[in-house]
């Protein structure tokens, strides 16, 4: 796996997306519960950003229709969202937030 910066722990607040784009892939970056979460960012359902909703506990919910997404798995937790949304491996060195979107073949 190819981990790239994001971006720095120092610029997450907690609960609180942050959009970031990573070899061309939108992702969501997320500090949560103590941990940090890279999911993609664009909803299955309606096709609109996630980092512009809701964090609570360790999902993220569109901000559209309200579907939520759980951080760890990508899983839809409700309708209309039926369909998962991928997530990234994440790891911290320092201050930087490293995220892979690649997969090794």
């Amino acid at each position: 796996m190819a981990f790239v910066r994001a971006c720095a722990l120092s610029e997450l607040e907690e609960d609180t997306p942050k959009r970031v784009e990573l070899d061309g892939t939108p992702v969501s970056v997320v500090r949560t519960e103590g941990e940090v979460f890279a999911i993609n960012d664009i909803c299955s359902h309606a096709n609109v950003s996630l980092s512009e909703g809701e964090v609570e506990g360790c999902s993220i919910e569109c901000w559209l229709h309200g579907s939520s997404f759980d951080l760890r798995t990508g899983k839809p937790s409700g309708l209309p969202a039926t369909r998962p949304v991928p997530v990234y491996p994440v790891k911290i060195e320092g201050d930087d937030v490293l995220v892979s979107v690649t997969q090794e073949s």
